[in-house]
Formats: structure tokens, sequence, C-alpha cells
């Protein structure tokens, strides 16, 4: 049954007012948006407690809603959702889940991507998406960064981070120390002396990528107690690429050693 909603006071609908860009509630709410993302949460196994979108989302897409059987269905106006986010949007669906719980790192894949403190929710969902397109199953990232179900993030990376194994580690020297006792090689992106040339480079089997912040890189402390410092070769007087770019060249490059 679809429930109207008429204002944005409603009390129906407050969880799509308090999860904005990154907020979560203890119980692993979360917040997606636009018809791409939203059908492909509703086409897996994550858990879903309500959508809030348009007659014509429904038009369109109501028999793969009624197929998942969500429990609350709410209608309104492209111009009410709009007063929720606080601008102007231009997707017509919303939804309220519950993500998965995080892994431990005795459930990861062979093959890590890791963050140290990126800053950008539209970094952390390009790099989720990446990651799921080359087959990178596992995403490792620290509490300061946004995580990949945050509102944007999951919408850069189209949902797919839905198909990712994600832990938030508390800290990078013990989870560096513990994943190379587990026999990971593990590899850090940054531009250095001495680094390893990208073109030169003899992927392990079983690796960890870590990718820095933004605007600072990986700390001279974490790039010690890594196994190897991978450089992409780059055009004279261009200093780096961005994260994500960056990210997802040296994943597919890993990925050759698999």
């Amino acid at each position: 049954m679809i429930i109207k909603i008429d204002t944005i006071e409603s009390d129906e609908i407050q969880i799509y007012k308090e999860l904005r860009e990154s907020a979560f509630r203890s119980d692993r709410s979360f917040i997606a948006d636009s018809p791409k993302v939203v059908n492909l949460i509703l086409e897996s196994d994550i858990e879903v407690k309500s959508i809030l979108a348009t007659q014509e989302y429904y038009d369109e897409f109501y028999e793969l809603v009624a197929k998942k059987g969500v429990p609350k269905v709410y209608l309104t106006t492209k111009e009410e959702m709009g007063k929720i986010v606080g601008h102007k949007i231009h997707h017509n669906c919303m939804m309220h889940g519950i993500r998965p719980d995080d892994i431990t790192l005795d459930e990861a894949d062979e093959q890590i991507i890791m963050l140290d403190n990126i800053t950008s929710s539209e970094n952390v969902g390009s790099i989720a998406r990446s990651a799921a397109a080359l087959g990178v199953g596992t995403y490792l990232l620290p509490k300061s960064s946004p995580h990949p179900f945050n509102r944007r993030a999951l919408r850069v990376s189209m949902g797919y981070a839905k198909m990712l194994k994600i832990d938030v580690y508390k800290d990078i020297f013990e989870t560096i120390s513990t994943l190379k006792k587990r026999g990971y090689r593990v590899y850090a992106a940054e531009v250095t002396v001495g680094s390893t040339m990208l073109r030169d480079l003899q992927p392990a089997k079983k690796w960890v990528l870590i990718m820095g912040h933004e605007g600072r890189g990986i700390a001279q402390e974490i790039l010690d107690v890594c196994d190897e410092v991978l450089t992409i070769e780059m055009q004279k007087g261009i200093k780096s690429f961005n994260v994500g770019v960056a990210a997802s060249i040296l994943m597919y490059e890993l990925k050759k050693g698999v």
C-alpha cells in the first residue's frame, strides 16, 4: 500500500531529514537516493525499511518495490523531496535501508583497498565503484573518512559499495601489522624517492593498497611500515593524479598479478 505524504513535517519521514550526507544512526540506518542506486539495493539482500518517491518512480518501478516487500512505501512530490535535502533535486526517489555489518579482517578478501584519512565523500564513492568493477572485494577505512554508505558516497559509487566487504579500522599501524602477519604485501601509493615506478611493478597475489589523504598524502611513519611504495609515471610538472583516478589505475595493475 502506498502512503501519501503531503508535508515534510510528517513524523513518518523524519529519518529522511535527519540522515543527510554523513549521518548514521546506531542501528546502521542509511539513506540512498536516485533510481539507479535505489533499484540496485532493491535487487540486493540489504534490508530496506521504506521508500519515499514520486508517482513517476512508482509508475515505472513499483513491481520491483513490491517484490522486495518494502514495509513502508511513501508517495510525495519532487518539490517536497527537495525541501528535505535542502536544495533542488533531479532524482525522484529516496530509500531508508540498514547497511550490512562491517566485517572483521578474518573475512577480508585477498585483494584489499585501504584508505588513510581520505576526507571527500566523492573520492570514497569513486574508489568503491572502481574496486567493485575491478573485483577488489574488501574496503578498509578509518572512522575519520566518510563511510561508503553515506548518501553522497553511495550515490557516487552508483550503489556498488553494496558489493564490497567493509571494515572501519581503529589503528592503521595495528591493522597493517595484522595484515602483514596474514601474508598480505602492503603497497602504499605515494611519490617518494626510491619508490617503485608502476611500469616496474611485480604484483603479489595477496595485497593491500593504501591510498592517502587528498592533500597531505601518506605520512612517512606509515610508509615506513609498508612493504613497497608505488608511483605512477606522470609528465614533468604534474605532481599527482586525483586519488580516485590513481586508485583505479593502481588496482588495475595490481590485479594483473592475481
